[in-house]
């Protein structure tokens, strides 16, 4: 199956879309490994009342549960916004081999834009970090879900 990073943030944004259904803030997250998806995620944390159920812990969990094993070496984690610190951590602890980015967080971002869990000496796991992917239809789609909701 031939694949791309514009590819998976498309999955990654059709998962917003049921977060922003649900009256959720939209994003999404698409964990990869070998051209498979083996976790998908969307934010759920009104909807369960579960301040952890961000689309990245889910789709961490999702594919943890599926492979029997919290370590996840070898995938690549897809997601529509910067993930904030404890997503950030999970991925970290989780041994993601690369994050790739929709849009950046200027508020909560922990992949450089506010602090850099990934670029600390003191993590005990590098993640490699791409940006940008789709960024504007990211961004728009965030930016559409805001303006509804604070007029």
């Amino acid at each position: 199956m031939s694949s791309s990073p514009e590819m998976w943030m498309e999955e990654a944004l059709r998962l917003a879309a049921k977060a922003q259904a649900a009256g959720e803030v939209p994003v999404g997250a698409v964990l990869v490994r070998d051209g498979s998806i083996l976790g998908r995620g969307w934010n759920q944390v009104v909807g369960t009342n579960d301040p952890t159920a961000h689309a990245e812990i889910i789709a961490l969990r999702e594919a943890a549960a599926s492979l029997g094993n919290y370590r996840l070496t070898g995938c690549e984690l897809y997601v529509s916004l910067e993930p904030c610190a404890m997503c950030a951590g999970a991925m970290v602890h989780a041994r993601i081999g690369k994050l790739v980015i929709g849009a950046d967080d200027p508020k909560a971002g922990a992949a450089g834009s506010v602090i850099d869990v990934f670029g600390s000496a003191l993590a005990n796991h590098r993640v490699a970090v791409e940006r940008g992917v789709l960024a504007s239809r990211c961004m728009e789609t965030l930016q559409a879900f805001f303006r509804e909701k604070r007029p």
